[in-house]
């Protein structure tokens, strides 16, 4: 039987990168083959050659034995490959039918969609390949876990036989993962074929038949999970050991640093989005906030970084009541932000790395000269950001968009670290970054936490929730629900108390 896929020399070059060189890679038809690396390592640039999104230079694809070339996604497609984003596509306020129809819509006489032939169809696929939803639901109704479900059947519904899932954990509880791998195993058994990106790599040793290793664009090896272990691959990837965000010593000091009393932040037609949020966060303290996404995090995020109005309540920056401050006030007392989509609030992808490096710190040394901008101090603090975080670049004139989602990551926290923060909201810090890049930030943090900074994390990495937090509390539909001691719970039980199951069973906060 010829492979489902089989790459041979792909290469692929920008201006001063090689992004692909002469990588190969076979994957069997029916397997889950699973790619690691580290960011840079070109997993993304692989993947967009294979979906149509990007041409290689150099090298051959075949898919189910037959030679193609991809113009377009929608040559992808048409041979049966189906690709699913780490940032879901769907609609809000469209039903779960809708979005899966769109833009394939099978048409009635007189150019009337034909939704009764659609909903059979959706029907058929999602009890093809045990995947449970509602077509008649609108998708803002819906949990992450089921959304994810959605895209799957999307690609399934175009009569995709080979799946790329591109981090599909990543804004997963544990017990939402193990529903996903689930659906997965079944989807193989059904004959699927499944590339699955992913960095945690726990989570690829558990579901994987065969796993494919990158490194600085080259395919180096390609190993069964029973033959390896995490460390194994964290040093197929990184030449280093498994890091880990554990913090053994306490540095919590008795100055508050950010206070939030009874903050409520409502949307456009005065829905409650954070109902009625209190917490402290002290010098030295992070204090970590875990919630499945879509219960008012990024909101209040919004808030206290001032890209959102409060409706109530009181928001106090190192002493200084900021409630109605515009943002540059609050950047300007010591607020440090991470922005949980780097892409589209934390970066101009167009623009030079040097001029990313300003943004929020435009007004300050080394960027400013009185009103105007010192390129050469910009670019001076730009290669230092690039040297200490590790952001594989040629030089600081490269575009954003050039650099890898973790690279970019990267830039982000060093943009923030290196300004001198008193206080720092990192929303998802890590997200979409290897284990080396990973360990870069948690450095940073525990570095920064020792001289007294103090942190708001918000992640749905709850390993990096637990290991790196004093305190965490727990948010469900805008409220904090419990305040918990890391000391005393696991991913698991801490999953649970973001689903509110843990509530169901009789726990208490």
């Amino acid at each position: 039987m010829a492979p489902a896929i089989e790459l041979r020399g792909i290469t692929k070059r920008f201006p001063g990168v090689i992004a692909n060189e002469a990588v190969d890679l076979t994957v069997a038809e029916g397997e889950i083959h699973a790619i690691c690396g580290e960011n840079g390592a070109g997993k993304s640039t692989l993947m967009k050659i294979l979906y149509g999104m990007q041409a290689a230079d150099e090298g051959s694809m075949t898919v189910f034995g037959k030679e193609v070339h991809f113009a377009s996604p929608n040559d992808a497609i048409d041979a049966g490959i189906g690709m699913v984003h780490q940032h879901f596509m769907l609609a809000d306020q469209l039903t779960v039918l809708e979005n899966v129809i769109l833009g394939a819509e099978p048409m009635r006489s007189g150019g009337r969609i034909d939704f009764a032939a659609a909903k059979q169809h959706l029907v058929k696929v999602s009890e093809a390949y045990g995947l449970d939803v509602a077509p008649d639901e609108l998708i803002e109704a819906l949990e992450v876990g089921e959304r994810q479900r959605v895209e799957i059947i999307k690609v399934l519904y175009r009569g995709a036989r080979i799946l790329i899932l591109d981090e599909p954990t990543a804004v997963l509880v544990p017990q939402e993962v193990d529903e996903l791998f689930r659906n997965l195993r079944e989807l193989k058994e059904g004959g699927a074929t499944i590339l699955f990106i992913d960095h945690k790599l726990d989570e690829v040793l558990e579901i994987a038949d065969t796993i494919t290793v990158l490194r600085q664009g080259r395919s180096i090896a390609t190993v069964k999970p029973a033959d390896v272990t995490a460390s194994d691959l964290a040093e197929l990837m990184v030449g280093s050991e498994l890091p880990t965000p554990e913090t053994t010593e306490s540095t919590v000091t008795d100055v508050v640093a950010l206070a939030i009393t009874g903050v409520t932040v409502t949307d456009e037609e005065d829905r409650t989005l954070v109902n009625d949020v209190s917490l402290r966060v002290h010098r030295g303290e992070v204090v970590g906030i875990a919630g499945v996404e879509g219960n008012g995090q990024s909101e209040l995020v919004d808030a206290i970084v001032g890209t959102r109005a409060v409706a109530s309540g009181t928001i106090f920056l190192l002493g200084d009541d900021v409630t109605r401050a515009p943002v540059r006030h609050r950047r300007e007392l010591g607020l440090g932000y991470v922005p949980q989509d780097r892409q589209e609030e934390g970066m101009l992808l167009p623009a030079p790395l040097w001029e990313n490096a300003m943004l929020g710190h435009q007004t300050r040394a080394p960027f400013a000269k009185g009103p105007w901008v010192d390129r050469a101090g910009a670019r001076a603090r730009t290669e230092e950001i690039r040297r200490s975080f590790d952001v594989r670049t040629p030089n600081v004139d490269v575009a954003a968009h050039a650099l890898s989602g973790g690279n970019q990551q990267k830039l982000i926290v060093g943009r923030e670290m290196t300004a001198g923060p008193t206080v720092f909201v990192a929303a998802h810090p890590t997200r979409g970054i290897d284990v080396g890049a990973q360990a870069a930030v948690w450095d940073a943090i525990r570095d920064a936490r020792r001289l007294g900074l103090a942190t708001l994390l918000i992640s749905a990495d709850l390993d990096e929730l637990i290991g790196l937090s004093d305190t965490i509390v727990v948010m469900i539909r805008g409220k904090i629900v419990a305040t918990l001691d890391p000391h005393d719970v696991t991913p698991r039980s801490l999953g649970s108390y973001m689903t509110g199951a843990a509530f169901e069973s009789g726990a208490t906060p």
